[in-house]
């Protein structure tokens, strides 16, 4: 046949497969020369003597002496004075008691037995003090609470007068004036600064004052008269005016009795 011809091998020689033997021994006999050359510097070392430890190279520590050592001292006690108690601000701590003594009155004031006005006073009254028992279509409303005279009854706690007026509903409707009373509360300030009711209220009528004597005198024909006067009472000499006592009538149609002043 024309051309090379290719030749088919039955048995493949083993030679031929295997992969040629890396030569070691080199790579050996320089890990081993290492070896001793470590180990002939080690050996040269330890042969040397140590060098001498002085004093520079080792502090020396110094120990004090128990005749130096400072005794303790025990804190002298703090006394504290009762003015160093209180040493707040007493203006601001009767502000706060003041308004709360006029909350607590007119919360037992205007009690209608209704689920809010129970809520309210069972949390101002102290407890285990009940609240009060309203009639069915109890309704009071207050119209003015004035907390006025203030009482040191003992350390943070006092005495509160509150001046209350109201008004209830009547049985043929509408709402009747109540007589004003005074309503004397307890207060207590515990540690934390919270204010509350030490105690069931007190009530009493208020009673009204003696009048004080009115002094005045006849006015002049200078003073002239208005119209909305519907009586002169008298009236009082002021610098270069006059105060005018008279009755006028308001835009309610109560005449009452008022002061002018009058130049």
């Amino acid at each position: 046949m024309d051309g090379e011809r290719q030749e088919v091998y039955e048995r493949i020689p083993w030679e031929t497969l295997q992969q040629p033997r890396r030569d070691y021994a080199w790579v050996v006999m320089a890990v081993a020369g290492a070896v001793a050359v470590g180990a002939l510097a080690y050996s040269f070392v330890r042969s040397q003597p140590a060098a001498p430890v002085t004093a520079e190279t080792v502090p020396t520590a110094t120990l004090p002496s128990p005749a130096a050592s400072t005794p303790a001292t025990i804190p002298t006690p703090v006394v504290v004075a009762e003015a160093d108690l209180y040493a707040v601000d007493q203006d601001a701590i009767r502000d706060q008691v003041r308004a709360h003594a006029e909350w607590f009155a007119v919360e037992l004031v205007s009690y209608d037995g209704s689920d809010t006005s129970k809520e309210v006073l069972s949390a101002l009254l102290p407890a285990g003090v009940p609240v009060p028992e309203a009639p069915e279509g109890t309704q009071v409303f207050v119209d003015y609470a004035n907390a006025g005279v203030i009482s040191e009854l003992a350390p943070m706690r006092y005495r509160v007068e509150v001046l209350v007026r109201s008004l209830a509903a009547g049985p043929e409707g509408g709402f009747l004036r109540q007589s004003p009373l005074v309503v004397g509360v307890d207060v207590v300030v515990d540690d934390t600064g919270i204010i509350r009711v030490a105690a069931p209220a007190t009530l009493r009528q208020a009673t009204p004052p003696t009048p004080h004597l009115f002094d005045s005198q006849p006015l002049p024909e200078t003073v002239a008269l208005d119209p909305a006067w519907v009586s002169v009472l008298g009236g009082s000499q002021t610098g270069d005016g006059w105060s005018v006592y008279v009755m006028m009538a308001g835009a309610d149609g109560v005449t009452r009795p008022l002061t002018v002043t009058v130049d």
